[in-house]
């Protein structure tokens, strides 16, 4: 694609990026037949393709974003399966997020939605006052009909109280250092979250007693927090680099051996700290970071994961969240493991599509996530699966409540390596645990 930055804007190395980006894009359109958006609405504006030229018109004129870009690319899933498609290599991910800072930054929303993206800008990443909303959202759960009127803030308050569990899990405070049962084989960090923590406490108490048992000895350093992906993809630049800056310093230095990761939407932001952190004084520590981390299924393959307990006789229709499959490029090993650890494992048809939680989106864009996960539901029913597993707590959410339970892979695997069965599960009578 031909550019016409001028020579002064190229001295920002942001542009730079961004024009090095656009010139890989070569028109093709092949990254339309794989986004979910463009196949949803048929619009050339929400695909890659259309944001790509709505991105360069807006960047190259140094003008502020408009209504125009921000409502097409705020419907960007960041599902990155365009990434996956594209013959050119095209880094799309690092170019939508530069126009989402770009749109934060220079476009002034409505204040409904003003108020309700700094609301959950300031409450999801941190565990406490999430937690706190999680309560007072579920007593209002039953009054979500109540809400009146088809405006978008409606459908919104009304995607968010439905989202909301009807009773929240247990809270389970995460101590500093988990240590290694037996021989010690190697120690890692484990980045514990922060929506997780809260909606399923269990996944992390999985991953950690599976380390364990494994001879891994597990680090929670309390100063580690949110990865900074929601901010982030809400164009929240200096609250998401904030976030990230506090994780590399409590994880650099601290001889592991690995970043755990257990929620691969984080784990697609902690592997680009990095590139987020290129020009940063932190550059050189980020990018030890970024080296380390590991989807948790990396780690379990690293440190030999071996069941202990006889198949289950369980069928499980394996959902590969986007993050995952097209943000780290992880498609076999997930579901080699379960295979492993005794499961029959079956792929949805148009696995590569997203379900529609993708952060906040679920909430932001209530009725376009409500048709992708319909048609996730729908490919999955005909699997004929007993359960659903993935690996990243949004999808776990958003598939939850219909007929299937949804379980986080780990927390199968560790089941099947002497950990306790997941509470979702109804446990056949004939399976030992």
């Amino acid at each position: 694609m031909q550019t016409n930055f001028t020579a002064e804007q190229l001295r920002d190395p942001e542009l730079r990026e961004v024009n090095t980006i656009l010139r890989t894009c070569v028109h093709c359109g092949m990254c339309t037949a794989t986004c979910p958006t463009f196949l949803e609405l048929g619009d050339e504006l929400d695909s890659p393709r259309g944001r790509i030229y709505l991105i360069k018109d807006m960047l190259e004129n140094n003008r502020a974003a408009t209504e125009l870009e921000a409502r097409h690319i705020d419907r960007c899933l960041s599902c990155l399966s365009c990434m996956t498609t594209c013959p050119s290599g095209v880094n799309y991910m690092h170019l939508v997020d530069h126009a989402r800072r770009h749109i934060e930054e220079t476009y002034e929303r409505p204040w409904p939605e003003r108020a309700l993206r700094g609301l959950l800008a300031a409450i999801l990443p941190f565990p406490k006052r999430f937690r706190a909303a999680m309560g007072l959202a579920g007593l209002g759960k039953p009054l979500r009909g109540l809400i009146p009127g088809q405006s978008m803030t409606s459908k919104r308050l009304r995607a968010m109280l439905e989202l909301a569990p009807s009773r929240l899990p247990p809270a389970q405070y995460l101590g500093a250092v988990y240590p290694a049962e037996g021989e010690r084989r190697g120690r890692v960090a484990l980045l514990a979250g922060c929506a997780q923590q809260v909606l399923d406490p269990e996944i992390n108490a999985a991953t950690i007693r599976l380390l364990n048992r494994m001879g891994v000895e597990v680090l929670v350093p309390p100063s580690a927090g949110c990865c900074g992906a929601l901010t982030h993809h809400m164009g929240k630049h200096d609250q998401a680099m904030a976030a990230a800056r506090a994780n590399i310093l409590a994880w650099d230095g601290q001889n592991l051996d690995a970043v755990v990761i257990n929620t691969s939407g984080c784990g697609t932001t902690v592997k680009d700290y990095g590139f987020m952190f290129r020009e940063a004084p932190e550059a050189e520590a980020a990018a030890r970071v970024s080296a380390m981390a590991m989807d948790v299924s990396e780690a379990l393959a690293k440190f030999g994961y071996a069941p202990t307990r006889p198949a289950p006789g369980l069928t499980v229709a394996y959902h590969s969240a986007c993050s995952l499959q097209h943000g780290q490029k992880i498609t076999a090993l997930p579901k080699q493991l379960l295979q492993k650890a005794g499961f029959t494992v079956k792929e949805p048809a148009e696995g590569h599509l997203c379900c529609g939680s993708a952060g906040t989106y679920n909430i932001m864009q209530p009725e376009i996530a409500g048709k992708l996960r319909a048609r996730k539901l729908a490919n999955i029913a005909r699997t004929k699966a007993d359960l659903i597993a993935a690996g990243n707590i949004g999808c776990l959410t958003q598939l939850a409540g219909d007929a299937l339970p949804v379980v986080h892979t780990v927390q199968l695997l560790d089941w099947m390596a002497g950990g306790p069965a997941p509470a979702a599960i109804a446990v056949p009578r004939a399976t030992p645990g």
